[in-house]
């Protein structure tokens, strides 16, 4: 097991209830931090939090800055000091896998509300507590598709390529202020949300399954635990000299032929 020393630290991950967002925490607070877990979910991020001595636990909607400014206030109010920031609140489309003639507004306005807008609001309310005391650091949840477009989710690909260059933007504006900022784009992991339209006995897309691994040169999905050791790593005292960084975890997916997928 990875071990960094994150103790005396206080880390925020959003979207920490379930999946990346959870592994992510449970990692943080493994090697020593304190950790809130946020998410909409908020009994669901209460149970997490509760297994972790000294972490806790907040109702979050990203796309409610009153929330989010609570939330952030709250947790300065609580520890002293907020350094680690992780932006994992995210969805993608499910129903809604057709061409860009076809997607409905609504289901775009959604996916951009939480996939971008989300991730400026906690960005905005958690850089400004990290400036304030001097640094910090703000790891973004991109994805592959932010780097690598694929058919059939267009407001998914055109977000995560906003949060892509939107990291190498505040890392330009914040590095010089204490507070580094990076992203991680993972490819095809193994969560609740992969299961239903992939990897499931019922998924959705199950028929693309082998197409899909196919084209990942390890020839299999990631685990949340692949993503969770990648945000330990740019969280850790040594990677101090890392800013504006998009870190694939992918299985070297997008070395090959994802627009084939």
């Amino acid at each position: 097991m990875m071990k960094v020393d994150l103790s005396g630290q206080v880390a925020l991950v959003t979207g920490a209830a379930r999946n990346i967002g959870k592994a992510i925490a449970d990692v943080y607070a493994q090697n020593g931090a304190r950790v809130v877990y946020a998410d909409i979910l908020g009994d669901e991020a209460a149970q997490a939090a509760a297994t972790h001595p000294g972490c806790k636990a907040a109702a979050m909607d990203v796309t409610n800055e009153g929330q989010v400014e609570a939330a952030i206030t709250q947790l300065v109010k609580d520890f002293g000091r907020l350094d680690i920031l992780v932006n994992n609140a995210g969805t993608n489309t499910e129903k809604h896998r057709v061409p860009i003639d076809q997607f409905p507004r609504e289901e775009w306005e959604r996916l951009i509300n939480i996939d971008l807008n989300g991730l400026y609001l906690v960005s905005k309310a958690g850089a400004r507590a990290m400036v304030q005391q001097g640094g910090g650091r703000i790891i973004n949840i991109a994805s592959v598709l932010g780097l690598v477009p694929a058919r059939l989710q267009c407001a998914y690909v055109a977000a995560k390529a906003g949060v892509v260059n939107l990291t190498k933007a505040m890392a330009l504006e914040l590095g010089g202020r204490g507070v580094l900022v990076n992203a991680i784009a993972p490819g095809s992991i193994l969560t609740e949300g992969t299961r239903r339209l992939f990897y499931g006995k019922d998924a959705q897309f199950k028929a693309k399954f082998e197409q899909m691994l196919a084209h990942i040169p390890l020839g299999r999905p990631g685990k949340p635990e692949d993503i969770a050791y990648a945000a330990l790593f740019l969280a850790a005292p040594e990677s101090g000299y890392v800013n504006g960084h998009i870190l694939t975890v992918d299985g070297g997916w997008t070395a090959g032929y994802i627009r084939d997928f």
